[in-house]
């Protein structure tokens, strides 16, 4: 899910460390921090789909993640459907609560890997 990115790095650095810190808050608000940590954090899985939940992935593996790609300034992947898997878990799945701001962070975190010059 977080592949190397070339040039759109640098954008994505200096935007948004607000965009990172509003996901962490959401994820606090709608109860999703405090999820256990799954006894191992690798799956050979996307979202880590074989070894955890897709909250414990967001908690323990797409956050931890994204601040190391921001205090290192990258690499940044390519693209990102965070937004997307989010969607499916806590809207098409099932109705989790709460999580329609948490549900905004994230398409805007995966906004940032979109090329607004493509259709």
């Amino acid at each position: 899910v977080l592949a190397p990115l070339g040039q759109a790095g640098a954008r994505i650095y200096r935007t948004d460390r607000e965009k990172y810190a509003a996901i962490e808050e959401e994820m606090r608000r709608a109860g999703l921090w405090d999820v256990p940590r799954p006894e191992r954090l690798e799956g050979t899985g996307a979202f880590g789909g074989d070894a955890m939940s897709f909250e414990q992935w967001l908690r323990w593996v797409f956050v931890p993640r994204v601040h190391e790609l921001l205090s290192a300034d990258g690499p940044w992947p390519r693209s990102s459907a965070v937004h997307e898997k989010a969607f499916r878990e806590w809207r098409m799945w099932g109705q989790a609560p709460g999580v329609d701001g948490l549900l905004q962070r994230l398409k805007e975190f995966d906004a940032l890997f979109t090329d607004p010059r493509d259709p």
